[in-house]
C-alpha cells in the first residue's frame, strides 16, 4: 500500500508560478512510475504528467508542455510539479499518482491539492 499526500496548492493569479509536492510512504518509492493529474469544476480527470522511476524520462500533456516540469527526488520520496505561467484554464483540484513496478496503470492516489488561478 502507498499513500500519498499533496502540498503546495493556493491561490495565484495569472501569471505566476507554483510548485506541488507530492510526498510517499513506501520504502519501494524509487520503483514507481509518478503522475500528475488534475480535475476542473465539470470536467474529467486528465492526465498533466508523468516521470519514469530514475527521473530521467518525463512527458506532458500537450496543454502543459512547456509551462510545467515534473521532477522526484528519490532520497525525500518526493515528486514535484513545478507550474509556470498559470493560466486561469489551470484551475483543477491536482492529484499526484503512482504506478508500482509491474502495474499497467496508476494504482494509488493522494486527496488532492487545490491549484486556483484568477485573471
Amino acid at each position: 500500500q502507498v499513500q500519498l499526500a499533496e502540498s503546495g496548492g493556493g491561490l495565484v493569479q495569472a501569471g505566476d508560478s507554483l510548485r506541488l509536492s507530492c510526498v510517499a510512504s513506501t520504502r519501494t518509492f524509487s520503483t514507481n512510475i509518478m503522475g500528475w493529474f488534475r480535475q476542473a469544476p465539470g470536467k474529467e480527470r486528465e492526465f498533466v504528467a508523468g516521470i519514469s522511476w530514475s527521473g530521467t524520462g518525463s512527458n506532458y500533456a500537450d496543454s502543459v508542455k512547456g509551462r510545467f516540469t515534473i521532477s522526484r527526488d528519490n532520497a525525500k520520496n518526493t515528486v514535484y510539479l513545478l507550474m509556470n505561467s498559470l493560466t486561469p484554464e489551470d484551475t483543477a483540484v491536482y492529484y499526484c499518482a503512482a504506478a508500482p513496478l509491474g502495474a499497467h496503470d496508476y494504482a494509488y492516489w493522494g486527496q488532492g491539492t487545490q491549484v486556483t488561478v484568477s485573471s
